[in-house]
């Protein structure tokens, strides 16, 4: 279950009740390596299954919309989508609220849903039931994404976090390749802090425990993923809104790009 350096016995204190990474153990710094905790230690997961158990779906659905400043991050995902894109990738699109969301002021638009959770892609279809407009497709975005055509508009909330660093980066690429030229990719995204001492504050101010961090998490920093977007060919790349660990990434896909 764990790689370890030193090799360590983990105790059942954690393997019962945490078996998965915890930073009280270890953290990961601004541009996500490990480092040690309070121990020496320092402990990595393979990526949890949590997302696939209906208790963490329903714990986190039910909080969604009571996330401290989401709303504000994604309002300002909303305001660099333009009105009359047609065709919009949500990438882990979870129960769908981002795509509801955009609906609002983009009737017409057309909206493709990834997620690898069934149970997620259970509660989008519930809320989408009566909405022809929205196709949802089961896909785990550590794969290659899938051909879906060309879209006016790439957008992600909280998903892309998950991925190993260099998956991260090549599905930027990939990204890059589905957009339409003058395409919008917005990432309101989950990044590293600077320092440990930042990322325990971020866990204050969201009233979270940090034995709850969720062990899936692969955060990186803020820098290292602009500069990916600006090495791919993304225009007018940058960090349009930040709050601690939160931040709202956009690229635009020059107008003369194929």
């Amino acid at each position: 279950m764990f790689a370890t350096t030193p090799v360590l016995q983990v105790s059942s204190e954690f393997g019962s009740q945490y078996p998965c990474f915890s930073t009280r153990i270890g953290y990961r710094d601004r541009r996500g390596t490990l480092c040690p905790g309070e121990t020496g230690f320092i402990l990595e997961s393979v990526p949890a299954e949590e997302w696939t158990t209906a208790e963490r779906v329903h714990r986190y659905l039910g909080r969604a919309d009571e996330f401290p400043r989401r709303a504000e991050g994604e309002s300002g995902l909303l305001e660099h989508v333009p009105r009359d894109a047609l065709r919009i990738l949500d990438l882990g699109t979870g129960d769908g609220r981002l795509l509801a969301l955009l609906q609002i002021d983009r009737r017409e638009m057309l909206g493709v849903g990834l997620d690898f959770s069934e149970l997620m892609l259970t509660a989008a279809r519930e809320r989408f039931a009566d909405e022809e407009r929205v196709e949802l497709v089961e896909h785990d975005l550590a794969e290659p994404l899938p051909a879906l055509g060309r879209f006016d508009a790439v957008v992600s909330s909280m998903a892309i976090h998950h991925l190993e660093h260099e998956r991260k980066r090549s599905l930027y690429g990939e990204v890059f390749d589905l957009l339409k030229p003058g395409g919008v990719f917005a990432n309101f995204e989950h990044v590293a802090s600077p320092t440990h001492r930042l990322h325990l504050a971020f866990f204050a101010a969201i009233g979270e425990p940090l034995e709850d961090e969720d062990p899936s998490d692969r955060l990186l920093d803020v820098e290292s993923q602009l500069g990916w977007l600006r090495a791919l060919g993304f225009d007018d790349v940058d960090c349009y809104w930040k709050w601690l660990e939160m931040a709202l990434l956009v690229g635009v896909k020059p107008a003369e790009a194929g």
